[in-house]
C-alpha cells in the first residue's frame, strides 16, 4: 500500500511539473511579459495571476515570479497582491482537470507524448509531447495513488481520524497545511483528497478543512523564495500568507453552511466525487478573492507594518511601446533611449551597492546589488528584443546607426552589471580566504588587526570612486549628448588603466615583502581587473557620444583561430 501510494504520488508530482515546464517553454518569456505589462490595475493583476497560473499549473510558480519581479522593482506590492489572489483561483484549474478522470486513457496519452518527444526534432512538437507526457503521467499517478489508498476504507484508525477532522475542523486545516508544505504542491493535496473522497474514505465535511489548509501550506514556497531577498519581496510573501490564512479562517468558521451549499450544488449539477472536490476548491478560492479583493490597500498597509524596512529598489517604469514602431520609428527610438538611460541608472545603483559591500561587507548591500543585477538583466532582455524588432522597420541611415549604437550600449550596461556581480563574488572569496587565514593565525598564536575582513585600501577606494564617476558621466553624456563630458571620461579611463597596473604592482611588492596575504591577491588583482573593465564599457559609451566607430578588419586566418 505504502509503495504504491508513494510511487503514484511521485509520478503525479512529476507529471504536474513536467506538464507545467512544457507549458512554460511553449509560452516562453510571455509569462513574465504578462505579469510585467498587464498589472496596471488590481483587476488586471488578478486576471494576469489567473492566466499565468493556469498556463504553468502552479500557483507557487506564479507567486515566485511575482516575488522576483517585485524584488527587481518591476512590480509594486499592490500589483503583486492582485497577482497572488489570481494565482489562487488559477490553481483550481488543475483540480478540475483531475476531476475529468481520464485515468483509463493515461497510458495512451503517455505514449503519444513519448512519441512526440523521441521521434520529432521540431520544438513545437517536443513541447506538445512534454505537455502530453506530463498530462498522462498525472492521471497514471492518480490511478496508482487511488489503488494504494483503497485499503484505508477498511482502516479503523484512519476512519477515527477522519471523524475527528469532521468534528474538529482546525485539525483538518493543520493536516492540509502540513501535507502541502511537505509535498510543495497544493494540487497534490487536492488530488489525494479527490481520490479519498471518491473511495468514500473521507466525508465532505472532513475533506473541506483539509482543502482550506492546503491554501496555507502552499505559501511556504513564496516564503522560501523571499528569504534573504529585499524588503519588498518579503512583504510580497507576507501578503500571500495573510491572504490565504484569512481565507482559511473565514471558511473554517463558515464550514457548516459552506458544506451545505457545496452538497446541494453538486447534487443539482450531477457532479462526480472528484469534481465535487474541484468545485468546492474553485468556489472557496473564488469567494475568498471576492471577499478580500476590496482590501488590497489594507493588506499592503498591514504587511508594510509587519515587515518594516526601507525598500532600496527604485521602481521600474517602462517606456517601450511596440505599437508606434511602424507609424513613428523616431519616437520608438526615443522610447528606447529613455529605457536605456533608466537601465544605466540601475547599473549605477548596482555599482554603488557593490562599493558599499566592499567598504562594509554587509549582506544587505550584497542583496541590493544582486536584485539590481536581476533588474539589469531584465532591461537587457526587453531592450534587445525591442531594438531587434525595430531593426525590421524602415529606418533612415541615421536612425539605423542610432539603433545599432543602442544595441551595443545595452550590452555595455549589461556587462557592467556582470562585472559588479564578479566583484561581489571576489569580495566574498577574499573574506572567506581572510577568515581562513585568521583562524590559522589564531591557532599559531599570531595577532591580526583585520578581524576576518578584507584589507581596506585607499588606492582601491580611489579606483572605485573614479570608475563610479565614469559610469555616472557616461549616462549623463549619452542623455545630453555632451561631447566635453565624454572626453573627460576618456581621459579618466587612461588614469583607471594606470591605477589597475599600479594595484597589481602593489600586491606583487607586498607579496615580496612578506606582508601580502592570499586575500589581498583577490582584492588587488581580480577586483581591480573587473573595475577596469567596467570603466572600459563606460568609455565605450563615451565613444558612441563622440561618434567614434571601430571597424574591425581582422584577417580571416586569425578569426578562424578563435574557434
Amino acid at each position: 500500500m505504502l509503495f504504491q501510494f508513494a510511487g503514484g504520488l511521485g509520478i503525479f508530482l512529476f507529471g504536474i511539473k513536467y506538464m507545467g515546464d512544457g507549458l512554460q517553454q511553449s509560452a516562453g518569456d510571455n509569462l513574465r511579459e504578462i505579469l510585467n505589462r498587464f498589472t496596471s490595475t488590481p483587476l488586471r493583476s488578478v486576471l494576469a495571476g489567473i492566466v499565468v497560473t493556469a498556463l504553468i499549473q502552479s500557483s507557487s510558480g506564479t507567486t515566485v515570479l511575482a516575488v522576483g519581479l517585485v524584488s527587481a522593482g518591476f512590480m509594486t506590492l499592490k500589483q503583486a497582491i492582485g497577482v497572488i489572489m489570481g494565482a489562487n483561483v488559477g490553481t483550481t484549474v488543475t483540480a478540475f482537470i483531475i476531476g475529468i478522470n481520464l485515468g483509463a486513457y493515461a497510458l495512451p496519452i503517455i505514449a503519444v507524448g513519448a512519441f512526440c518527444l523521441f521521434f520529432s526534432k521540431r520544438q513545437f512538437i517536443n513541447n506538445f509531447g512534454q505537455i502530453a507526457f506530463g498530462f498522462g503521467a498525472l492521471f497514471y499517478g492518480l490511478e496508482l495513488m487511488g489503488k494504494g489508498m483503497a485499503p484505508l476504507q477498511e482502516s479503523p484508525v484512519f476512519a477515527d481520524l477522519m471523524l475527528k477532522v469532521a468534528d474538529q475542523p482546525i485539525l483538518g486545516v493543520g493536516i492540509g497545511t502540513l501535507l502541502t508544505m511537505v509535498l510543495q504542491s497544493s494540487s497534490a493535496t487536492v488530488g489525494i483528497l479527490q481520490q479519498l473522497y471518491a473511495q468514500g474514505s473521507v466525508t465532505l465535511q472532513a475533506a473541506l478543512p483539509i482543502l482550506f489548509g492546503d491554501n496555507i501550506g502552499t505559501t511556504i514556497t513564496a516564503v522560501l523564495a523571499a528569504l534573504g531577498a529585499s524588503v519588498a519581496a518579503r512583504r510580497t510573501a507576507g501578503s500571500h500568507v495573510i491572504f490565504n490564512l484569512v481565507g482559511a479562517v473565514i471558511f473554517t468558521v463558515l464550514l457548516q453552511p459552506f458544506t451545505y451549499v457545496i452538497t446541494n450544488l453538486s447534487g443539482y449539477l450531477g457532479l462526480n466525487p472528484e469534481m465535487q472536490i474541484a468545485f468546492a476548491h474553485g468556489i472557496f478560492n473564488l469567494s475568498n478573492l471576492l471577499i478580500q479583493f476590496w482590501f488590497i490597500n489594507q493588506i499592503a498597509y498591514l504587511v508594510t507594518k509587519l515587515v518594516p524596512g526601507k525598500e532600496s529598489i527604485i521602481q521600474y517604469n517602462s517606456h517601450l511601446d511596440t505599437r508606434i514602431m511602424q507609424t513613428a520609428p523616431s519616437m520608438a527610438l526615443n522610447q528606447a533611449k529613455q529605457e536605456l538611460i533608466q537601465m544605466g541608472h540601475f547599473v549605477e545603483e548596482e555599482f554603488k551597492a557593490t562599493f558599499n559591500y566592499y567598504e562594509k561587507q554587509k549582506d544587505g548591500d550584497q542583496t541590493n546589488a544582486l536584485q539590481l543585477e536581476e533588474a539589469v538583466d531584465n532591461f537587457d532582455r526587453r531592450l534587445t528584443e525591442y531594438l531587434m524588432k525595430l531593426s525590421t522597420v524602415n529606418l533612415t541611415n541615421n536612425e539605423n546607426e542610432e539603433q545599432t549604437s543602442m544595441m551595443e550600449m545595452t550590452k555595455d550596461f549589461e556587462r557592467m552589471g556582470d562585472h559588479c556581480e564578479n566583484i561581489m563574488e571576489n569580495i566574498q572569496e577574499a573574506v572567506r580566504v581572510e577568515k581562513k587565514q585568521l583562524a590559522k593565525d589564531k591557532k599559531e598564536g599570531k595577532k591580526s588587526s583585520r578581524e576576518g575582513k578584507v584589507l581596506f585600501d585607499d588606492d582601491m577606494v580611489n579606483m572605485f570612486n573614479k570608475v563610479g564617476k565614469n559610469i555616472h558621466d557616461a549616462i549623463q553624456a549619452y542623455e545630453s549628448g555632451d561631447t566635453e563630458l565624454a572626453q573627460k571620461i576618456m581621459k579618466r579611463e587612461e588614469q583607471i588603466n594606470a591605477m589597475e597596473r599600479l594595484l597589481r604592482k602593489k600586491y606583487t611588492r607586498m607579496l615580496n615583502d612578506g606582508t601580502g596575504r592570499p586575500s589581498d591577491g583577490i582584492l588587488f588583482v581580480d577586483i581591480a581587473s573587473n573595475l577596469e573593465r567596467v570603466s572600459d564599457h563606460a568609455a565605450h559609451i563615451a565613444e558612441h557620444v563622440l561618434g567614434i566607430r571601430h571597424e574591425y578588419q581582422t584577417p580571416l586566418i586569425e578569426r578562424e583561430e578563435w574557434f
